[in-house]
């Protein structure tokens, strides 16, 4: 009887065993195959961001820091007037004034946020001296503002007069809700994976079109718009921040990845959580990207028509990920 029982636990195991490496292992679009062992530099960005992708290549693809990497990548959307949501031209609020949010997280923990900035072009870049000249996380509003112009930062006006132009149109109906995949973009959401192995993120706004003065989105707050974790990889969100921010998807998502999940398994699983816990579902957009420390790549989203960009092997894609409605 006892080795009847020793034998059928042994084949339960196995069983188990065989099933978790499957689940965990799963191909996807952009991932690595198994025994994979050497770092595969990679840029991966929410949206059809393959500019700013090719910024940050020239930076992770030549043996730079992937910090360093997704700062500069992420300021060439910041720095697009053409682009409406993020930076200079980006969406004013409801009273006219183009406020900015911006988070960044290096590879040891370390992560540096402001939101509520006005005047300042580049907020990634505040928020990165946030994260290496203070002793905080978080500098917001006034305080931001001023922390930027005492290191060195100029102060501009940021809206451009096809935002205003089109703010004074809104203004006549004065009518909110979102509005899912707004040209096909909003919030510019990054992460890297260097030549050494190691990753940051970095994610970037001018918030929700004509939103109430003060309002903050996901973007600026760490394991909601942005979380890497140098163990397991990391994870970006875009869409409706309010969404994000009642899931903390993308802490969620670096989570299930430690728990042996492919990115595009956790992914689905945070969106999963969304569309079983958040009513109104239907109505928005959410979209998360995740990477993990072999370069294994993963997104989803609540609707279609999310899309990304993955540089890896000196190749530059757009994807359109896959959705759960």
């Amino acid at each position: 009887m006892s080795s009847r029982r020793k034998f059928l636990a042994q084949s339960a195991i196995g069983t188990l065993g065989i099933a978790f490496g499957n689940y965990a292992c799963a191909n996807k679009p952009g991932q690595e195959p198994m025994g994979s062992s050497e770092p595969v530099p990679t840029v991966l960005s929410t949206w059809n961001n393959q500019a700013a992708n090719e910024a940050a290549w020239a930076v992770a693809g030549k043996g730079g820091r992937a910090l360093d990497a997704v700062e500069q990548g992420v300021r060439t959307v910041e720095a697009d007037p053409e682009d409406m949501s993020v930076g200079y031209g980006g969406r004013p609020d409801r009273d006219g004034h183009v406020t900015l949010d911006a988070c960044i997280m290096d590879e040891t923990g370390n992560c540096g946020s402001v939101c509520f900035l006005e005047h300042i072009k580049h907020p990634i870049s505040v928020a990165r001296l946030v994260m290496e000249k203070t002793p905080h996380v978080i500098l917001a509003g006034e305080g931001a503002l001023q922390f930027a112009l005492e290191n060195g930062f100029q102060k501009e006006d940021l809206l451009t007069e096809k935002a205003r132009q089109e703010w004074e149109e809104w203004k006549k109906t004065s009518e909110y809700k979102p509005v899912i995949n707004i040209e096909s973009h909003d919030t510019i959401g990054m992460l890297a994976l260097d030549q050494q192995g190691n990753m940051a993120g970095a994610c970037t706004t001018s918030g929700l079109a004509y939103k109430i003065r003060g309002r903050v989105g996901d973007s600026p707050i760490i394991g909601a718009g942005m979380y890497v974790d140098n163990e397991v990889g990391g994870a970006v969100a875009t869409g409706l921040g309010e969404a994000v921010l009642k899931s903390l998807g993308t802490f969620l998502i670096v989570e299930l990845m430690r728990q042996g999940m492919s990115p595009q398994q956790a992914c689905e699983e945070a969106i999963r959580r969304i569309i079983s816990k958040q009513e109104g579902h239907k109505d928005f957009q959410v979209g998360f990207l995740a990477l993990n420390k072999k370069g294994e790549a993963g997104a989803y989203s609540i609707q279609p028509g999310f899309s990304y960009a993955l540089y890896q092997r000196d190749e530059n894609k757009v994807q359109e990920a896959a959705s759960a409605l």
